[in-house]
Parts: C-alpha cells; sequence; structure tokens
C-alpha cells in the first residue's frame, strides 16, 4: 500500500518543494523515517501516531516507510506532521490517490490531533503555485498569510478530524475554511501613523539635512555628538520620511518575517518599512542570522528599511565587522555543511556614537578622556567599515535658543513628498537594471549614471589625495553627489553637489587620523 502527497520546505527566504511518501507492506512492525531529517523530523512518527489513534484510526502492525524526497536536501521543522498523516491516511485508502494530486499540505500536529501554525508558510505556498499545485491546505492560524499569495487556492484547517470526513467524497476537503476576504493590497492603504515627526526636532539643521539626503539614495549615515544632542530622536524619525512599503517589497518583507515566525495572525502583511534597534550586547548570529536552523537575523529583519546602532562602538568588534559584507553585496550567506542559506540585507544603516567614552571630544573643557583613552575608543571601528558609511555628520550640542526655539519646521509628511519623488525618480532611471537607489550603484553604474564635468573632476581629485580617500570612498562620495542632484532636480553633478557630498565623507578623518 502506497500513499504519496506534496509538502515544503524553506532554505533562506525561498521555499523548495518536498515529497512524501508512505509504504505499509509486510514485515516486522516498524515506524521508519528516512529523507535526511532533522530530529524534529523524525520525532513526527511518534506524534503522528498517537494523533491519529485519537482519532480514532489504528495503524496496522506491519512496516510503515516514510519517505521525504528529495534525500539530499535536509529538512528541518514539524511542518511535515500533517502531510505526513494525509499520506499514511491515503496508503490505508481512506484518501484516493487522484483527490491529492496537486494539492500541497503544511503544518503541525498536536497529540489530540490539533493542527497548529508554522512559519514560514508564505514562501511555501508560493512554492505549491510555482510547481503548479491548484489547492494547498494549510493551519487556520496561517490562513490569512497564505492567502497573500494569489494564483492558488488556499484552504484551512483546525483539526485532523477535518479531513477524515472527505475522504471518498467527490468534492474533496469540503470541511475546511476558505478566506473570506481578500487581503489588502498596501498601495491602497492609509499612511501609517508613527507616533513621531520629524517637526519635533529643534535645532540640528544641518543632521535633519544630511538625514534626508540618506533617506533620498538610502544611503548608509553616521551622526557623531555628545549625550544628548538627539541623534537618538533623528534616528527613530527616519523612518517617517521614507517612502511607503511597495507591494513587492511588502511581500518581500512578509516572507523574511514569516520564516522568522514573527507575523502576527491577524495582519500578516507587514505595511511599515522595519525599523530595527538591537541593543549592542547584540551577538553576531543574532545581528547577521544564523544558530542551529539558520533563522533571518536583524540586518534581514531591516530589509526595506533602517537597521540603527546605536553606541556604535560599543558593539562587539567582531559584530561590527561581519556587516561588511552585508553592506557591500546586499545579502547575507550562512553557510553550514548541509547547504548555503541565502537572506536579503538591503537595509539603510543608521548608526550614532559618541566621540569618546565621556562623550564630550574634542571639547577640553568637558571630555576627561585621554588621548590614548580617546583613540582606543575610536579604533573600535575599522576604516573599512566607515568606508562603507556613505554619510558621516557632526551633531553638536545644542544651545538653549535652538533647544526652545518655536520656529515652524517641515512636518515628516512634507519631507517624505520631497522623498518620493526622488525615490520614484530613481527608479525611473534604473528601470531594466539591476539598481534601485543610487547607494546600490557599482562602478559601472557610477561610470554611466555618475558623470562629473572637468571642473568636478578636478574637485574630486584634490580632495582624493588630502582626504587620503580610498576608492570606495570616492565611489561613494560620487553616488551621494548623485543624489543631492536629484533632489535639487538637477540632470548633472554639479561642483556644489560634489563639495556637500565631500564634506559628508571628511568628518571621519577628524576623528580617525591616519
Amino acid at each position: 500500500m502506497f500513499g504519496k502527497i506534496l509538502s515544503a520546505d524553506v532554505r533562506g527566504i525561498d521555499g523548495f518543494g518536498v515529497s512524501v511518501e508512505v509504504d505499509i507492506s509486510d514485515g516486522m512492525p516498524i515506524f521508519l523515517m528516512v529523507g535526511y531529517l532533522a530530529s524534529e523530523v523524525r520525532e513526527a512518527g511518534d506524534r503522528v501516531r498517537t494523533a491519529l489513534r485519537n482519532c480514532g484510526i489504528l495503524l496496522p502492525p506491519k512496516r510503515i516507510t516514510v519517505n521525504l524526497a528529495p534525500a539530499n536536501v535536509r529538512k528541518a521543522g514539524s511542518k511535515f506532521d500533517l502531510p505526513i498523516a494525509v499520506a499514511l491516511l491515503a496508503a490505508l485508502g481512506l484518501f484516493d490517490p487522484r483527490d491529492l494530486e496537486g494539492v500541497l499540505m503544511a503544518g503541525e500536529l498536536s497529540l489530540n490531533g490539533e493542527i497548529h501554525g508554522i512559519p514560514g508558510i508564505l514562501p511555501m505556498v508560493e512554492t505549491a503555485r510555482n510547481m503548479g499545485c491548484t489547492c494547498c491546505v494549510v493551519p487556520l492560524e496561517n490562513l490569512k498569510e497564505a492567502a497573500l499569495v494569489t494564483g492558488i487556492q488556499v484552504l484551512g484547517a483546525t483539526h485532523l478530524k477535518e479531513l477524515l470526513p472527505a475522504a471518498g467524497n467527490n468534492d474533496c476537503f469540503s470541511a475546511l475554511h476558505a478566506v473570506k476576504e481578500e487581503p489588502v493590497n498596501p498601495g491602497f492603504l492609509e499612511e501609517p501613523s508613527y507616533g513621531v515627526d520629524f517637526s519635533e526636532i529643534n535645532g540640528q539643521e544641518t543632521v535633519k539635512r544630511a538625514a534626508q539626503v540618506a533617506v533620498a539614495g538610502m544611503h548608509n549615515f553616521l551622526m557623531i555628538g555628545p549625550p544628548g544632542a538627539g541623534k537618538t530622536m533623528i534616528a527613530k524619525r527616519i523612518p517617517t520620511i521614507l517612502p511607503p512599503l511597495t507591494l513587492e517589497e511588502s511581500l518581500e518583507l512578509s516572507k523574511i518575517y514569516s520564516i522568522a515566525g514573527l507575523l502576527q495572525e491577524k495582519e500578516p502583511l507587514i505595511r511599515e518599512r522595519p525599523f530595527r534597534a538591537p541593543h549592542h550586547t547584540i551577538t553576531p548570529a543574532a545581528l547577521t542570522g544564523g544558530g542551529r536552523i539558520p533563522m533571518p537575523g536583524e540586518i534581514s529583519l531591516g530589509t526595506n528599511g533602517v537597521l540603527f546602532l546605536d553606541e556604535l562602538p560599543e558593539f562587539q568588534k567582531i559584530a561590527l565587522e561581519v556587516l561588511r559584507q552585508p553592506l557591500e553585496e546586499g545579502e547575507v550567506r550562512i553557510c553550514r555543511s548541509y547547504g548555503t542559506y541565502v537572506y536579503p540585507a538591503r537595509f539603510m544603516l543608521v548608526a550614532a556614537m559618541n566621540p569618546c567614552s565621556c562623550g564630550y571630544y574634542p571639547d577640553f573643557n568637558l571630555c576627561s578622556c585621554g588621548t590614548k583613552e580617546v583613540s582606543r575608543y575610536l579604533g573600535r571601528l575599522s576604516q573599512p567599515l566607515l568606508d562603507r558609511i556613505d554619510i558621516c555628520v557632526e551633531a553638536p550640542r545644542l544651545s538653549y535658543e535652538e533647544l526652545v526655539g518655536r520656529e515652524k519646521k517641515e512636518t515628516s509628511t512634507q519631507i517624505r513628498r520631497r522623498m518620493e519623488r526622488v525615490h520614484k525618480l530613481q527608479q525611473e532611471r534604473y528601470a531594466g537594471s539591476p539598481y534601485r537607489f543610487n547607494s546600490d550603484l557599482g562602478s559601472k553604474g557610477i561610470e554611466r549614471f555618475c558623470h562629473l564635468g572637468h571642473k568636478e573632476e578636478e574637485l574630486l581629485r584634490n580632495a582624493f589625495h588630502k582626504l587620503h580617500l580610498s576608492a570606495r570612498a570616492c565611489h561613494r562620495i560620487m553616488k551621494v553627489a548623485r543624489t543631492i542632484a536629484d533632489l535639487e532636480e538637477e540632470v548633472y553633478i554639479g561642483r556644489d553637489h560634489l563639495m556637500e557630498a565631500i564634506c559628508y565623507r571628511a568628518l571621519d578623518k577628524k576623528y580617525w587620523t591616519r
């Protein structure tokens, strides 16, 4: 007796099909599971047998072999409980094999037969659709999330018994739940309410200008200044001036959060750009992703949004250094003996730091740090990491008059309208190319889209020699200058645009001298 059903697993943010096969034959009574399985998958045998028994179905005392193919790919998690149970029922003759053709199932079983939600259902349903499946059966907890995938019928189940009456019926799975309402397209949503606004920031006009340039081109952004200067306040308001998520960005982000098990049952679609602010005690694995079973880290959870690192030098040096490759490539690769997991890491890095341990260098009237102590503190950040930060700006202490100033300031909504215009301009410019924003440009893209005139070329050459810039820093100056020109609605990069971009790179030389 043979039974078969399709299921899926996830590697990185993409799913892949898994064929669950069950054979019941004469021989020594045994329940054998094969197919390169993690321990929690092997435990499914006990959960499935007990769940079936509590649903009134006793397995015959025969040799039962369960195979999860392909056998050369490791499977992990409890998602295979439901398909194993259904494949067993099919092998027992309780399902017509034709009823299971084109059907993909995933879900965890409790010992009494209840079906519980699982992480990563969104990429699994996408896999089912891409494989040509016509129906996908998922836990009811995951139904709204699964329904975000169009082009395939999705049904939800709460208990194994809901599948049993359907066996042998022409209308298979008639007792299951269908989604009652269509998921909302984020393009028709109202603008999210963040509870904070850029107009609440007094003073720091230079820093606010730099923040807007950073958002316009999705550039990495570092603020240096004494305690209480408003660095964190500005960083927390950066999401309020970012344009709303597109449908593609929202679905990509929802897939990542689905795999991490962070989606809410009532609201499975991520509608706001993420703002991730991990504490400086975070480990490298938690920051980039990893673990025994690799999961997305903070840099992947911040995709299409902001990753804010406050008190940057206080982070472990090894944790900061592992950011270098994701910042350059826009993805993070986690290698294991049984495979490589790739997670997106296209985030805007925003960081804040004090210039020394006490926070007041170079104001020697307040700073209590010695020269070596300052050098040791700043030395926690390597030059290769600083090279990957496009904009570095100083946030000085506020005067009392600036602190209590009541002049009218731009709101986040007004600034966001300007950012939307610039982002739209970049999307039109880079249509058909691998780039989305100015910060994504590679060397060929810079040569094509960041052309400089003779005067601008001479200015950049002088800055390159006087500031001892690296090739990467020079390219980043050109990309920031391209963004400043976009903000000014200029087709070509001018001298003023280039000078402002150079100023954003010159500040780190004030603190990190060679």
